[in-house]
């Protein structure tokens, strides 16, 4: 029961700062549309796309092998190995993100010339380098938090962030602004770099107190076999991960060429598609946070179920969390269908986005299950296997955009969208079938 009120406790406290980071944030994207103007959002978004990669570059499997071990040494009630377990996965965060910085450095004129199609200086990119390490072990930290069940400190630290964020950008914005969008871009990059640099030193300080009045001296293991663990949970994540994250990076960065192919001249390619990636997608993606709530909790606690051999409370949750999703999801795919002409007047006083709600609306109950699916599996041991299917998902969908769209236009570019989507979703509903009828027979 005390297990209980403590997840209840979390997923409330996330489910409160992430409404209303997601509020801030929506409106936050809605002032820069307005400011920068669709073209840049396009450009903007291509250099997010890259951004993304960094950081997955940089953190990826950190967060989950902070989560999972740290989970697994409570759980075995061994919590100086869960200080432990948190140091070395600090320690291994800060040289990921050391050298996905080297790494940014390196081929800075590459990202520049052919991924951003020279749409922006060296500089932004330099920017994204300083970040990286800082990114890297936030991530780490918030693993750390998540695993101990103090996920409100995770909360305090992103609303520091995007206040930071907020603040820097108005003020940047307004320097930067009249001398394009190569400079509009630099101060939202920069605006960025700033929070994420003072949110992890504010993070940082907050774990320190926290292992120091939290945690006690129980049994000990050596430092390798924690290394080992990590590694074993961190390298096969961050070598699928840097694959779909590649694969994903290089099919936002050819779908502005593709739509060229298919007639589109360079502006209005990246219009169209900052329309859809930064002002539709946003709308359809704002109620997601609700679920993501709870559903990045659901690590530490099947973590702690597959420990323990609760077998029989892996099925029932899973029945009852995909059952609630599936109904919120329902519900709101038609509240977006039928307000979408409100929403895209009240949002961004753009009439046309309207129609691109209503076409993405279908997706909501794919994309919102698919989320809790992946956190499910990601506890129970199967996060190779989940971006196992996100990197077949991406070469799909690559193939589609880079061949049809050129035919098939802006169309072809929506279709994607779908076709990724059920392939994601179809994939990870069948290994998680698959674990579950399992677990049956042990």
């Amino acid at each position: 029961m005390k297990t209980l009120k403590i997840f209840i406790f979390n997923t409330l406290i996330l489910l409160f700062s992430s409404v209303i980071l997601q509020i801030i944030g929506m409106f936050f994207n809605v002032y820069i549309s307005n400011t920068i103007g669709e073209e840049a959002v396009g450009v903007f978004s291509l250099v997010m796309s890259v951004y993304m990669f960094g950081i997955t570059l940089a953190s990826a499997g950190i967060n989950i092998s902070a989560t999972r071990v740290v989970s697994e040494e409570l759980a075995s009630n061994n919590e100086i190995g869960a200080k432990k377990a948190a140091q070395r996965c600090i320690l291994f965060s800060l040289i990921f993100g050391f050298c996905a910085s080297i790494i940014f450095f390196v081929f800075s004129d590459f990202i520049t010339t052919h991924c951003l199609h020279g749409r922006i200086s060296k500089n932004v990119i330099y920017l994204i380098c300083i970040a990286l390490p800082f990114i890297a072990m936030s991530s780490a930290v918030n693993g750390y938090f998540t695993a101990v069940r103090r996920v409100y400190k995770n909360a305090f630290s992103k609303f520091f962030e995007e206040f930071g964020k907020i603040v820097c950008t108005a003020i940047l914005l307004k320097s930067f602004m009249p001398d394009g969008i190569d400079y509009a871009c630099y101060a939202l990059i920069l605006a960025d770099v700033i929070s994420e640099v003072v949110s992890f030193i504010y993070l940082y300080i907050l774990y320190k107190f926290d292992k120091r009045n939290s945690l006690m001296e129980s049994r000990y293991k050596d430092l390798d076999s924690y290394n080992r663990r990590i590694l074993r949970i961190t390298i096969p994540v961050a070598l699928t991960s840097y694959l779909r994250s590649g694969l994903s990076t290089v099919k936002q960065l050819i779908i502005p060429s593709s739509l060229q192919k298919s007639g589109m001249n360079s502006s209005n390619s990246l219009i169209a598609y900052g329309i859809v990636n930064g002002m539709a997608m946003p709308i359809i993606m704002f109620p997601v946070i609700l679920v993501t709530s709870f559903s990045g909790l659901l690590v530490p606690e099947f973590s702690r179920f597959c420990v323990e051999k609760k077998y029989k409370k892996i099925k029932s949750t899973s029945t009852i969390i995909l059952s609630c999703t599936f109904i919120f999801a329902l519900l709101v795919a038609f509240f977006i269908f039928i307000f979408a002409d409100q929403l895209s007047s009240i949002i961004y006083h753009k009439l046309e986005i309207a129609k691109y709600l209503r076409i993405l609306s279908p997706l909501i109950v794919i994309m919102y299950l698919d989320v809790v699916i992946d956190s499910i599996l990601k506890g129970l041991d199967a996060q190779v296997s989940v971006m196992a299917i996100n990197v077949f998902d991406c070469i799909v969908s690559i193939a589609f955009i880079y061949f049809l769209v050129p035919i098939l236009g802006f169309s072809g570019y929506i279709i994607s969208i779908f076709i990724s989507e059920v392939i994601d979703f179809s994939l990870s509903g069948y290994k998680l079938l698959s674990i579950l009828k399992n677990l049956e027979t042990v």
